[in-house]
C-alpha cells in the first residue's frame, strides 16, 4: 500500500473533512457484481403450466440477471416441465448458450405421480449439463401440496420470484467461475 507523508495540519485537516462529508453512496447497484470478460447468452426455458405463477420466475430472474451483467437472455416457452430437458439439450447444443435455466411448476394432478416427473425432469437436466458441458439450472419446483386456491396461488407466485433471483445469481456466480476456470485451463495454470 503507497501512503504519503503528510504534515499535521493537511492531516488533521482532511480528517475533519471526511467526518463532514460521508463519502459517497454508489447510485448503481450493479457496479457491486463482477462483470464478465466475455457477453454471456443465456436461454431461460419457461413450462406454461401454471404459467401466471411460473412467469414470477422469469421476471424476476431477468432483473436481477441484468443486475449481474447477463443483458441477453432468450425466453423459450413449452407445455409443461416435462418437455424442458429436449428443449435445453437442443439449446445446449446450438453452443449458442453459455447456460440455460429452466422454470415449471409441476403439482399433483391426481393422474400421476408429480414426483416421479419432476425427478425424471432434473435427473435429464443433469445429463444435459453433463453431456454437453453447458450449465443448467433449474427452478423446476415440486410442491408437497398445491391446490387451487388464491392462497396457494398467491404463495408460490411470491415463492416463485425468490425463486428467480436465486437462480439468476447461481447462473451469474456459476458463469463468472466457469470463465475463470477456463482461462486458467487454457493458460495451463490447471489440468
Amino acid at each position: 500500500m503507497n501512503q504519503m507523508l503528510q504534515d499535521p495540519q493537511t492531516e488533521a485537516a482532511q480528517v475533519e473533512t471526511s467526518q463532514v462529508a460521508p463519502s459517497p453512496v454508489p447510485q448503481d447497484p450493479a457496479t457491486g457484481h463482477p462483470r464478465f470478460a466475455k457477453p454471456q447468452r443465456v436461454a431461460f426455458v419457461q413450462a406454461c403450466w401454471h404459467r401466471d405463477v411460473v412467469e414470477e420466475a422469469r421476471i424476476a430472474f431477468i432483473k436481477e440477471a441484468e443486475a449481474r451483467h447477463l443483458t441477453h437472455v432468450d425466453v423459450f416457452e413449452v407445455p409443461g416441465s416435462f418437455e424442458i430437458p429436449l428443449h435445453a439439450q437442443i439449446l445446449a447444443k446450438t453452443r449458442r448458450y453459455t447456460a440455460i435455466v429452466a422454470a415449471g411448476l409441476v403439482v399433483d394432478g391426481g393422474i400421476y405421480r408429480h414426483e416421479f416427473v419432476a425427478d425424471t425432469v432434473i435427473k435429464a437436466l443433469m445429463d444435459v449439463q453433463l453431456r454437453t458441458e453447458v450449465p443448467v439450472f433449474s427452478a423446476v419446483l415440486t410442491p408437497q401440496q398445491f391446490h387451487e386456491t388464491e392462497v396457494h396461488y398467491d404463495f408460490f407466485r411470491r415463492h416463485f420470484a425468490i425463486k428467480g433471483v436465486e437462480v439468476a445469481e447461481a447462473c451469474a456466480n456459476t458463469l463468472l467461475g466457469l470463465e475463470r476456470l477456463r482461462g486458467q485451463v487454457a493458460a495451463g495454470i490447471v489440468g
